[in-house]
């Protein structure tokens, strides 16, 4: 995937961050998934379908840490876990970051709508992708912990 078609979903996961939680967050190297692995790479992940020109999904996965301190920064409330109200959260942490990531590939001449954001959570929980093609990780690091963007389309244009 070119780096232009990249760049979105790191400006708007850092944005979102940065604006909702008042948390920087520091982009690392992308590399691609293993064919078939469906694993949530952290300890709560949420993916959202979206579809237009093409096909896919954008998913993001945190780690506890990190999303709890997301929480309190976003509720000024601490919490002890992974509570519904955090699963809702991380669902519109996605759709957030979609929608600006969205935003921006609109410019370089993409054209999406975006489904309903799916959470799942649990040390074996599985992120499930709209479309079966490879998928591309975006690590992110925090002063809390890690988090991490994946992105997945079927479309050539998309992945030229």
């Amino acid at each position: 995937m070119k780096v232009e078609y990249l760049n979105p979903f790191i400006f708007a996961t850092r944005k979102v961050l940065k604006m909702m939680a008042y948390m920087d967050s520091k982009p690392m190297k992308p590399y691609l998934k293993e064919i078939g692995d469906t694993k949530g790479l952290a300890d709560i992940s949420s993916v959202i379908s979206v579809s237009g020109e093409c096909q896919g999904s954008i998913g993001i996965s945190f780690s506890t840490k990190a999303i709890l301190q997301v929480a309190y920064q976003m509720f000024s409330e601490e919490y002890d876990g992974l509570t519904d109200e955090i699963v809702d959260m991380v669902g519109e942490i996605v759709n957030m970051v979609s929608g600006d990531a969205r935003q921006e590939l609109v410019k370089l001449g993409f054209h999406f709508s975006a489904g309903i954001p799916v959470t799942t959570l649990g040390e074996d929980h599985e992120l499930i992708h709209s479309v079966k093609d490879r998928v591309i990780v975006i690590p992110f690091q925090t002063a809390h912990g890690d988090f991490f963007i994946e992105t997945c389309f079927d479309s050539k244009k998309f992945l030229e």
